[in-house]
């Protein structure tokens, strides 16, 4: 298992990833109620427009309610290109009267914590 978190400010963001298999399972928790919100599903296959450049197709099944999908799905489609693996991601990060300004700031936190998994899991 790898593990690794981010923080900016009162937003705090960490994940695990689990080899199941050839395959990986992430947890994306953080904030002030960790849930689930959200789960993807990224699977490795060529590009359409160079089959020599891998790519992914990413699902999405979202809790009704729920903006979880745009970090799980950053971050599943992001390791299953660039591990060229199959890449289940569940998130759910819940941050009490969130400002725009922090929403900017959890996108920058979920692209380093991708970039950090990336590294710790190549």
């Amino acid at each position: 298992m790898v593990e690794c978190s981010v923080k900016d400010g009162r937003i705090h963001i960490e994940a695990k990833a689990i080899s199941i298999g050839e395959d990986l399972c992430v947890i994306i928790s953080g904030g002030d109620t960790p849930h689930i919100g959200c789960v993807t599903a990224s699977v490795p296959r060529p590009s359409l427009l160079d089959p020599n450049i891998i790519s992914a197709t990413t699902s999405v099944i979202n809790f009704i309610g729920h903006k979880d999908d745009e970090v799980a799905k950053y971050v599943s489609h992001k390791l299953s290109l660039s591990l060229n693996k199959n890449v289940v991601a569940t998130c759910g990060i819940h941050i009490e009267r969130i400002t725009m300004e922090e929403i900017k700031k959890v996108k920058a936190l979920t692209e380093k914590l991708a970039q950090i998994l990336l590294s710790k899991l190549s």
